[in-house]
């Protein structure tokens, strides 16, 4: 017996609980983010979907988006939080900080964020500390999707509500999540851009990855782990998506395939500025790779021990989050006031 499919665009469903409401009206409920199933913002009105009963939900207003500002709520000497909504929140991190709690008594972002909107706090910026969040915002709890190093700096994000939570980590895994980065290395790369594929792994006490030779791939003990979580097809196979995010716990205990992107945007005195974009996300992806074809970040003090240049933490910022979120959304996120003064240094030099 085949049940009928009774999928139909949200803007439908929509108008059949709210039959006074004008077309042109509800469609712009949707693409301002006020409707959501299940929790979860579908900004897209003529998405397709069964019957949401009573998980379709009209949002507040002003509960929907917090109106953050073209510069973002500096809620924290190392935390500003660049947008936030009932399943979403984006956040640029500051150097040295912990992007997401690892133990209980952990400072992070999510932890700074979940007590400022358990309004524990009020905002570090003075003009907005006499602003109170609504009241739908104090409810919810930041949920990890992914990570930064504690002393990368930059954007990132967090979900708020299982569901949504769920969906993020798909987009991860799918690398339709895209995520740029700005490094300074020591060193010139002989091409302008290209792609950097190694098979890492990480060293027993888990500190550090080891790039794993491509002559030694397939020699392990176990099968070897393509980004797609199965043994790969050949060397020469296409990516594809990650059984675990950054984020997720465990170790890998054979070696993963990493992909990332590059492209040189600027050079100093025996420095090269670059763009990175991951393909896939694995704990010290960038400097690994980086140090290995031989231009290590400046101040890296686990993959660049030979430092030419002295600097407190390695010279990675997360400078761009996109993701789909109804919409194509992206974000970025300024280089910190410690780069900016690196690169000033640099330009002197």
């Amino acid at each position: 017996m085949t049940t009928q499919d009774n999928s139909r665009p949200l803007l439908d469903w929509l108008l059949a609980k709210f039959p006074d409401v004008p077309k042109k009206r509800a469609k712009q409920w949707i693409t301002a983010g006020r409707v959501s199933v299940n929790d979860v913002i579908i900004r897209k009105p003529h998405h397709s979907l069964s019957d949401p009963g009573t998980a379709l939900k009209l949002l507040d207003r002003l509960a929907t988006t917090l109106d953050c500002g073209p510069t973002g709520w500096q809620i924290h000497p190392r935390v500003n939080l660049l947008y936030l909504d009932t399943a979403l929140a984006i956040v640029n991190k500051g150097p040295g900080l912990l992007s997401v709690t690892a133990e209980p008594d952990d400072l992070s972002a999510q932890s700074i964020l979940a007590d400022f909107l358990a309004g524990k706090f009020r905002a570090f910026d003075r003009g907005l500390a006499g602003r109170t969040l609504p009241a739908t915002y104090r409810r919810l709890e930041p949920l990890p999707v992914h990570r930064l190093d504690q002393y990368t700096s930059g954007v990132f994000c967090m979900a708020m509500n299982p569901v949504a939570r769920k969906l993020l980590i798909e987009q991860v895994s799918a690398h339709t999540m895209r995520r740029e980065y700005v490094a300074y290395v020591e060193g010139r790369l002989q091409s302008p851009k290209g792609t950097w594929r190694n098979w890492l792994k990480l060293s027993e006490d888990e500190l550090r990855q080891v790039i794993v030779p491509q002559s030694e791939i397939g020699k392990s003990r176990g099968p070897v782990r393509s980004p797609t979580g199965r043994p790969p097809a050949s060397a020469n196979s296409e990516p594809a998506a990650l059984p675990n995010p950054s984020n997720s716990p465990g170790v890998e205990s054979e070696p993963v395939e990493a992909i990332t992107h590059y492209e040189v945007i600027a050079e100093f005195a025996g420095v090269t500025k670059l763009r990175l974009r991951l393909e896939t996300g694995r704990k010290h992806q960038i400097r690994a790779q980086a140090a290995f074809a031989g231009v290590p970040l400046i101040g890296d003090r686990t993959y660049n021990p030979r430092r030419r240049i002295d600097f407190p933490r390695q010279a990675l910022h997360a400078e761009i989050l996109s993701l789909e979120y109804g919409k194509r959304m992206t974000w970025t996120a300024a280089l910190s006031p410690d780069l900016q003064e690196l690169e000033a240094s640099l330009r002197r030099r």
